[in-house]
């Protein structure tokens, strides 16, 4: 499963702070399995958001994670830039991580992420928290060879 992790956050793009989401979260993706060939630090930018998730789209990629910018401030926007990008909603992997949020923090039912489909790509936005990651990652760690076997497959070819 070839996966890209892009983490969104201004201060690390800046290197005013360290990127301790992103790596986290390509550790977990690689023990579950995928192989993580890329991984990117962007601003807070709606149009850099969306042009390097059309890149990995584009390229192929099974998987695209998304780390930061699923919060209430106004910077936060990564959701609204992954909507730009998908075809077809995947609801039930946000409904679960913000799920699984709620059960540790109230805070959980603040997070807008979004799950989607791009062709044949999951795009999957987490917390840019990487407490949050930790948790939250094995929630949907069980569906996604399945899920990336599915879209992988030729054009309207059924599992039997």
């Amino acid at each position: 499963m070839r996966t890209c992790v892009l983490t969104v956050s201004t201060s690390v793009s800046r290197r005013a702070s360290e990127d301790e989401s992103g790596p986290l979260l390509a550790r977990l993706a690689e023990e579950a399995g995928a192989d993580v060939e890329a991984m990117e630090v962007v601003p807070d930018d709606y149009s850099l958001i969306e042009d390097r998730l059309h890149h990995y789209v584009d390229d192929g990629f099974a998987l695209i994670f998304t780390t930061g910018g699923t919060g209430f401030t106004p910077d936060d926007i990564t959701p609204e830039a992954t909507r730009a990008v998908i075809e077809r909603d995947a609801p039930g992997i946000a409904e679960a991580m913000r799920a699984e949020s709620a059960k540790h923090t109230p805070m959980g039912m603040l997070s807008r992420g979004v799950s989607g489909i791009a062709h044949q790509t999951l795009i999957v936005n987490f917390p840019g928290s990487p407490k949050a990651i930790g948790q939250l990652f094995p929630v949907i760690a069980p569906v996604l060879t399945h899920a990336a076997r599915t879209l992988q497959r030729p054009d309207g070819e059924r599992s039997h």
